[in-house]
């Protein structure tokens, strides 16, 4: 049973930046799955923002992330990380991270249903 904990969000100012972290345990080889970052805004569903690979050497982003996020992971400390930069309020909501046996290239990476395992969520707002 793999388990992911995101931790890292708070209320930042436009513009700003923000480093969210997911933490993997329960698995013997953690750096056998892939993750993805997903965001959730109030009434909305629930938004692909980018995958990674196990080695870290293949990535994905959705469009409205693209030159501002980026994900990166370091298998030694069991973590996957979520630069952001240049926040808008658009990209406040609730951010997850989701742990995967298998990477799934493409826009497969970047849909909840590629995911087996779901962390519980941390709150990002952004003040205008």
């Amino acid at each position: 049973q793999l388990e992911l904990v995101e931790s890292g969000g708070e209320l930042v100012q436009a513009g700003g930046s923000l480093r969210l972290s997911c933490t993997i345990s329960g698995a013997i080889y953690n750096y056998y799955y892939a993750v993805g970052w997903f965001r959730q805004a109030p009434g909305k569903e629930r938004e692909g923002l980018a995958c990674i690979n196990s080695s870290g050497g293949s990535t994905n982003y959705a469009d409205s992330v693209t030159g501002r996020f980026t994900i990166s992971r370091d298998n030694a400390k069991r973590t996957i990380y979520l630069d952001m930069n240049d926040l808008k309020p658009e990209d406040a909501g609730v951010y997850y991270c989701a742990g995967s046996p298998t990477y799934s290239a493409g826009r497969s990476g970047l849909l909840p249903a590629s995911y087996n395992y779901w962390g519980q969520g941390t709150q990002v707002t952004v003040s205008s």
